[in-house]
């Protein structure tokens, strides 16, 4: 493999959460919030390190209603708000990402899991070794022969190998799955009763939800089986909530992700602003930056 045919995507907005929660409250001299920057451009240096790709982009969600929010009210309704110290520092981390010259992929009301997994399908057609950064299980849907999903802060690799043994089933039933069983973090509705061993048991069975639905009648239990019946349709929509979409029409090709040398001074600039006195040495000295 070739570093010009290795594409890094990284889920900027799954990032950025984890690391304002990985870091203790940190901060500026003048009180200016710096947890989620610091944790989220350490992450992304050290990426950079390891893998060396040809191209690399980062992937944030868009403003504005999705189509799944106007599909499903109920769509992430619970998660709480984004804490006003988090909001605060994401300006910052577009700065970093300006200065390291990384493209910013968003669409308004797109979410960066469907940008994401657009980018990473082209990528894959055009012959690129694909690297989707997240700890977000929905994009194990997109693991194939050439592209993985890398979770940076458990260090552990996903593909289709490993989504196999952890899960029972092949990424393409990834969607089936969460349809049965829900997904509690994005409020995805399943089908009641249903969790994880029973999906899998099902799906390995019949093959897909439609399968499972078609042959509700062989189902032994009648309890199962009669819930899928009755929630038959909450579980296509959950199928269709948890499926990313591949097709957006999305105005980025790998060769616009190219990876570029960083604007040393302008991050110079940023970390002495932010008072990051590592970050601040090691971009002093342009050859280890």
């Amino acid at each position: 493999m070739t570093i010009t045919q290795r594409l890094v995507l990284v889920d900027g907005s799954s990032s950025l959460y984890r690391a304002f929660f990985a870091l203790p409250p940190l901060g500026t001299s003048r009180g200016v919030p710096t947890n989620a920057i610091l944790g989220f451009t350490n992450m992304l240096l050290k990426l950079l390190r390891e893998e060396n790709p040809g191209a690399v982009a980062v992937a944030f969600d868009g403003p504005g209603p999705t189509i799944r929010h106007q599909e499903f009210a109920g769509y992430k309704a619970h998660r709480p708000e984004t804490p006003e110290t988090m909001l605060q520092q994401i300006p910052y981390v577009h700065r970093a990402l300006e200065g390291m010259r990384i493209p910013i992929l968003m669409m308004p009301s797109e979410e960066a899991d469907d940008i994401l997994g657009s980018v990473a399908i082209r990528g894959a057609a055009e012959g690129c070794q694909v690297i989707l950064v997240s700890g977000d299980k929905d994009l194990f849907q997109l693991v194939g022969e050439r592209i993985v999903v890398r979770d940076t802060m458990k260090e552990r690799t996903w593909g289709p190998v490993e989504v196999q043994e952890r899960y029972g089933i092949s990424p393409g039933q990834f969607p089936d799955l969460l349809a049965l069983m829900g997904d509690s973090v994005d409020n995805i509705p399943g089908v009641p009763g249903v969790g994880e061993k029973t999906a899998r048991d099902l799906l390995q069975r019949f093959g897909t939800l439609e399968g499972v639905l078609a042959r509700v009648g062989e189902v032994h239990k009648k309890k199962l089986g009669a819930a899928l019946q009755a929630h038959a349709e909450q579980a296509r929509l959950s199928k269709r909530l948890a499926t990313i979409r591949t097709n957006l029409p999305v105005p980025w090709s790998p060769a616009d992700l190219t990876r570029k040398r960083p604007d040393v001074a302008a991050l110079l600039d940023l970390f002495q602003e932010l008072e990051f006195s590592r970050l601040v040495q090691q971009f002093s000295q342009p050859e280890l930056a």
